[in-house]
């Protein structure tokens, strides 16, 4: 079995112990807030949440309570500062990668954990509950960004990229969405032309997670633009190439400190050795990327939804009105049985997708369906713990609404919802189409 940081468990648990005894001490009016605030920083396994029945393996349930330990020390206590500064906590890179949490599918040759999608769900779940913003950037870097070097580079490649990469000293990006080409991401407009020693590429990208910070980004281009879908390649992009440009980091509603901004081309060259996977065939990188990237952020609005649950619970149980914990009425106690049946059942679709996936099964309406029912349970979630807080949930002194911000991004990123049934949809046409 593999030992992750056995050191920081031993702390951490200690510093837990000293914790649980000053709050049994102090009286039951501060004890109020403080269940509250320190929900949010528990470790994996509370009232809201336990992993009896989810099938992880010994080695599985280590690796959630490692990441689940660490996320909550170092990244929770965090979180509401990364969102009202709107900028990521840069020296968390290098603790991921000390951690080996940035190339949990790279194999081990490679430098990586050599695991499974369902423990990449589990790592994305786990920082996400913590800090969604954070989670987003890093699911940018590990999936998007890592995966794709990791299934279609060529070994001198990933010997140039991996190893920054893994360590955290280099940000990963991947660049598909233009302001044009949303949804319809194959009409890109994004041209690489054909020169001496390699391309020329001219043209934009937007809405681009770590964008403002990646050292190497995953660019879709197009290079015989006639072609349509058949005519887009993939490049490896590095900050520094002459050309390149980041433009302004965009102001968001939630995510905020997961920096995104637009990219810029102008005459970029890029050498010929940078072209990922084929020539002109850039959108089977693509769409095979998607179907992967969505069962692993899937996490992040798993982790958001289980992370307001943590904090409305304990919240509704030492709350009291009419001489009552608010927890005690039937109509919370409805909402409670709802949000506890919805993370759960959100979470045993998404883990058995997940699983799928290892096994080589991967399916494109499952993959789609995953995000689409996490992201819409993570939105009804977030929601009902912002009304289960009453006046409480509505200001910036407590997370909910940071939860609820945070939530909502799921609904457009990675496609949209309606992509996502679009997608599904589809899927079924073809099977009935095929009989």
């Amino acid at each position: 079995m593999t030992h992750y940081v056995p050191g920081v468990l031993r702390t951490l648990a200690a510093a837990a112990s000293r914790s649980s005894a000053r709050s049994a001490r102090a009286p039951a009016a501060q004890r109020v807030s403080r269940l509250a605030a320190a929900a949010s920083q528990r470790a994996y396994s509370t009232p809201a949440f336990s992993t009896a029945g989810l099938g992880l393996t010994e080695d599985q349930l280590e690796l959630r309570e490692t990441v689940a330990k660490f996320a909550q020390k170092e990244i929770a206590p965090i979180a509401a500062d990364v969102d009202k500064a709107n900028a990521f906590p840069n020296e968390m890179w290098t603790k991921f990668g000390e951690m080996g949490l940035l190339g949990v599918t790279v194999g081990e040759n490679d430098g990586g954990l050599g695991k499974g999608y369902l423990d990449h769900l589990i790592v994305m779940e786990e920082i996400s509950r913590a800090s969604g913003s954070v989670g987003l950037s890093y699911g940018a870097h590990s999936n998007l960004c890592v995966n794709q070097l990791n299934r279609h580079g060529t070994p001198e490649q990933k010997a140039k990229y991996l190893p920054g990469l893994l360590a955290g000293t280099s940000v990963g990006s991947l660049a598909m969405s233009e302001t044009g080409s949303g949804s319809d991401v194959v009409s890109m407009q994004l041209k690489a032309e054909k020169v001496d020693g390699g391309y020329r590429l001219n043209g934009q990208k937007m809405w681009i997670t770590n964008g403002p910070d990646a050292d190497v980004l995953i660019v879709y281009a197009k290079t015989e633009p006639e072609k349509a879908s058949k005519g887009i390649t993939t490049f490896i992009i590095e900050k520094g190439f002459e050309g390149f440009s980041t433009s302004q980091k965009l102001d968001k509603l939630g995510m905020r400190g997961s920096n995104t901004c637009e990219l810029v081309f102008e005459n970029c060259f890029v050498p010929a050795e940078n072209v990922l996977g084929t020539l002109n065939r850039g959108a089977a990188v693509l769409m095979s990327g998607l179907d992967l990237e969505r069962i692993v952020l899937s996490g992040g609005p798993l982790g958001l939804m289980q992370s307001a649950f943590d904090y409305a619970l304990p919240y509704v149980h030492e709350r009291k009105q009419f001489g009552e914990p608010v927890g005690s009425f039937q109509l919370m106690q409805g909402k409670i049985a709802d949000m506890y049946t919805q993370v759960s059942a959100g979470r045993a679709y998404l883990y058995s997708v997940a699983r799928a996936c290892d096994a080589g099964e991967i399916s494109r309406r499952d993959c789609a369906g995953a995000l689409l029912y996490s992201s819409d349970l993570a939105v009804s979630v977030c929601l009902e713990a912002l009304q289960m807080l009453g006046g409480n949930g509505y200001t910036n002194e407590y997370p909910v609404n940071r939860y609820l911000r945070d939530a909502l991004l799921y609904k457009v990123g990675a496609g949209t919802m309606e992509i996502r049934r679009m997608l599904i949809g589809r899927e079924f046409n073809n099977d009935y189409a095929n009989m």
